[in-house]
């Protein structure tokens, strides 16, 4: 009895840090391309500008296949829609390194989207099912590990084989190793009790919910909404904290670019510890105070009485809204209701892919026509409009819970 607990609990151990390992790949590309594209567009003699139709190709096959990861995944099971996407993902950085023109590097893009969207969206979905808000901080701070990986092993490949090819290579392969390790482990993801016949018994991977009947809830779209605006958040200050400080406040930009990127260094932090308190501080309590957390540091940036107290507005926006991704994504099934919550929380994936592309860009066509100065107040607005939703998405989930 003892030998069959531990083996479960090793066995269970075991696919939380393949999880985690997945999340890890799944940054590594987004760290590659920056790094990669002015070879890239040497080599096929492109401009500029022509990232966007790659970023706009990935895009397309991420929306797409976490959109409908929830439906997949009750037909595939967990194991299998993971072995399937890392299998694509795979395929399609290694499609890179043998396309002759760049027209097949963009339909590349949508293959690999449509697996980097599906594991996004699987693995968010079995953490949140199967385990506790820390684990959930985690994983998602070890896709911060992939995304710091990703231009060291392009740059390496770079100096030492003088092409960008070899870093796609190199990830391409782990991604097809990573296919084979899920493909083993299949049957592994599946709940011994996933057949409970007691609806308190179910986790949200029991639901066989019809996509139909989730998107004709008004809550769910509520909850979509949020994670299109967190990330929106997210990305903004991300993108634009740099041209903030340098263009519009005149900070140096040796230091700029260093408190922009303790930006990211403080997210990262705030993450990390979140996974060790966020138990104990309730998915609730951290929410809501990493919300107003966030809203006091973007007050503090739009204030602005001296360099000092914008670059700590900056940091406290960077450590507080860390830890709110994960536990929204945890907090999916109480706002929605459980039998909802494996195709919400694909949804939600899909919104915030498209929330990281159009308000930082909706920013960005702000500063242009105004000033640049309208950056903070756009982040105060959008942090405003987050805890609204917050807030009326937690009502909504108790007027379900009433109905169900």
């Amino acid at each position: 009895m003892a030998s069959t607990t531990l083996t479960k609990t090793r066995s269970k151990l075991g696919l939380i840090l393949l999880a985690y390992i997945a999340f890890i790949s799944l940054g590594l590309p987004d760290g590659l391309l920056g790094v990669a594209w002015p070879s890239m567009r040497k080599d096929f003699g492109m401009p500029l500008d022509a990232l966007g139709l790659m970023l706009i190709a990935s895009m397309i096959g991420y929306l797409t296949s976490s959109f409908f990861s929830g439906k997949v995944m009750a037909r595939l099971g967990v194991g299998r829609l993971l072995a399937v996407s890392c299998m694509l993902t795979g395929a399609g950085l290694i499609g890179y390194t043998l396309a002759p023109a760049y027209w097949l590097i963009v339909a590349l893009g949508v293959v690999g989207g449509l697996g980097a969207g599906a594991i996004d969206a699987g693995i968010n979905t079995y953490i949140a099912s199967e385990h506790g808000e820390g684990l959930m901080q985690w994983l998602h701070a070890s896709f911060g590990i992939g995304v710091t990986l990703g231009p060291i092993i392009m740059t390496a490949g770079i100096n030492l084989f003088q092409t960008w090819r070899t870093g796609y290579l190199v990830v391409g392969s782990a991604q097809i190793a990573l296919a084979a390790c899920f493909a083993v482990t299949a049957g592994m993801w599946k709940r011994e009790d996933g057949s409970a016949k007691q609806e308190e018994d179910k986790r949200l991977l029991d639901y066989k919910t019809s996509m139909r009947e989730t998107v004709r809830q008004v809550g769910v779209w509520v909850s979509v909404l949020l994670f299109f605006v967190y990330v929106g958040v997210e990305l903004t200050l991300g993108h634009w904290s740099y041209s903030l400080l340098t263009e519009s406040r005149g900070i140096a930009p040796e230091t700029a670019g260093l408190l922009a990127g303790g930006y990211w260094g403080m997210f990262t932090v705030g993450r990390v510890l979140a996974g060790l308190y966020a138990q104990k501080a309730g998915t609730d309590l951290l929410l809501r105070g990493s919300m107003l957390s966030a809203l006091a540091g973007a007050l503090l940036l739009l204030w602005n009485p001296s360099d000092t107290v914008s670059l700590i507005g900056i940091a406290v926006v960077g450590f507080s809204i860390a830890p709110i991704f994960p536990a929204l994504v945890s907090s999916t099934g109480r706002r929605v209701s459980a039998r909802h919550a494996a195709n919400t929380i694909g949804m939600q994936i899909s919104a915030s892919g498209l929330g990281g592309a159009l308000l930082p860009a909706l920013a960005g066509a702000l500063a242009r026509r105004i000033s640049l100065e309208v950056i903070p107040v756009f982040l105060v607005s959008l942090i405003v409009l987050l805890l609204v939703l917050y807030f009326a998405s937690l009502w909504m989930g108790k007027r379900q819970a009433a109905l169900d």
